[in-house]
């Protein structure tokens, strides 16, 4: 089982489907995964443990949201003034 979730991780080419955003408009989709990366990173650093898992997340985000929107999340992360709850 383990190396059927891996090998699918190697293959991923884009985000599949999320039953929780069944409509074709996304942005909701690529936000929600934009936090439950960054919240996921916190959690696991705040543990001492591996972020791997996280990836999966990144992944995600970064095939449906448009570069400029993660360009200015992060910009808005750094500067402390972020709107998400992380």
């Amino acid at each position: 089982m383990a190396d059927t979730v891996e090998t699918k991780i190697q293959n991923y080419r884009t985000a599949p489907f999320d039953a929780r955003f069944p409509n074709t408009n996304q942005t909701r989709n690529c936000y929600q995964n934009y936090l439950d990366f960054h919240r996921c990173t916190k959690a696991l650093s705040a543990k001492d443990q591996d972020v791997a898992p996280c990836d999966w997340y990144q992944r995600v985000y970064k095939s449906l949201c448009p570069t400029s929107w993660v360009g200015k999340w992060d910009d808005q992360m750094e500067g402390g003034s972020f709107a998400g709850k992380i």
